[in-house]
């Protein structure tokens, strides 16, 4: 996983690594859905392909028999153990 580090500006202005922008053609005017799954935020395309990556990504869920709050409490895990080796909290 590549990390890249951000920093939320004046009015909550995000700027994304041009090199992010460049690889997934994120572009001025493209518009995106903002999911919190409990602190951790993914930056959805708002293209129709959306729903079908979302069935495809339950599918594989139930197919692991993971719930979705054993997903998200793994979410939050990993989230956690990040934290904790980039910050020492």
């Amino acid at each position: 996983m590549n990390q890249l580090t951000v920093q939320i500006r004046d009015r909550g202005v995000l700027t994304l690594p041009s090199e992010l922008r460049d690889k997934y053609d994120i572009g001025s005017g493209k518009v995106y859905q903002l999911v919190d799954l409990e602190g951790v935020f993914v930056l959805v395309p708002m293209i129709p392909m959306v729903p079908e990556l979302a069935q495809e990504i339950e599918a594989i869920r139930k197919e692991s028999g993971l719930s979705m709050e054993e997903l998200l409490a793994g979410l939050r895990e990993q989230r956690e153990k990040y934290t904790a080796e980039k910050y020492g909290k």
